[in-house]
């Protein structure tokens, strides 16, 4: 039996040259927080629902006092300058094994649809939070980093500033090299505790997008929407932090002391 299933939602579309990018939870849930508000803004479709038995071996109770399994999904939207796949959700895979398979089926849709470039969001938790947050950037080459740096200020010096990236968010650019994709990973500064909503880190990922991109997306917005926001991300990373990360970070803590943990 396969450990991944994935439903597809609708017409599979004709996609020009995508751009994929993913936000999925981690360190303040910056790409989670960024990725949910540009699917909302874009008003993009949902394409495909993953499942897996890798995912947290929990369920959310919802406003009706039903339960939800956690889920990861990919959305797509296609806009007057770029094609772009989005993908986001509630977890993780919960271990190596379940995040290399994860990434790696996530990478045969990227080729599928010939993606020419993968951007990951994460974030870099520090011990205070920080009042103008920074955005740095590492990739699998440093042509895409040149790229970025013509048309928005990101800081390319990650090298011992940070630890490794755990998850999701490193294994996409690190096995896309492989199969020579280029892509990216935007880390913006945010308050390392697990209780916290790095929505500053998560505005700051977004102002580069959307200076790279011209996703016209209203970022005033989000300011507005925080509130709302704050409640369920706060539950569910309460909720889930225990069950999906304790193990990964006790591995690297034990290997690396006094760095900070990106994701």
């Amino acid at each position: 039996m396969s450990a991944w299933k994935i439903h597809q939602f609708g017409k599979k579309p004709i996609l020009k040259n995508p751009i994929l990018i993913e936000g999925l939870p981690g360190i303040g849930n910056v790409g989670k927080v960024a990725v949910d508000f540009i699917i909302d803004e874009l008003k993009a479709k949902k394409l495909y629902g993953f499942f897996s038995y890798t995912f947290p071996h929990s369920v959310f109770v919802n406003e009706k006092n039903l339960v939800e399994l956690p889920s990861i999904d990919m959305y797509y939207k296609k806009t007057k300058n770029y094609d772009l796949l989005f993908l986001a959700g509630d977890v993780q895979p919960i271990d190596e094994v379940g995040s290399y398979e994860f990434s790696d089926m996530i990478l045969d849709i990227a080729e599928e649809f010939k993606c020419s470039e993968i951007i990951t969001l994460g974030g870099i938790g520090l011990h205070e939070i920080p009042k103008h947050p920074k955005v740095y950037c590492t990739a699998n080459n440093k042509e895409i980093i040149k790229r970025y740096k013509k048309k928005v200020d990101i800081n390319e010096k990650l090298y011992g500033v940070v630890g490794p990236i755990v998850g999701v968010s490193g294994l996409l650019i690190g096995l896309s090299k492989r199969r020579k994709i280029d892509a990216i990973s935007l880390l913006a500064e945010t308050f390392g505790h697990p209780m916290y909503l790095g929505v500053a880190g998560a505005k700051e990922n977004l102002k580069v997008l959307e200076k790279k991109f011209d996703l016209d997306i209203n970022l005033k917005k989000l300011e507005k929407e925080i509130s709302d926001m704050e409640s369920e991300l706060i539950k569910k990373t309460k909720e889930l932090t225990d069950v999906s990360k304790t193990t990964a970070i006790k591995k690297i803590k034990s290997k690396f002391k006094d760095v900070n943990y990106i994701g």
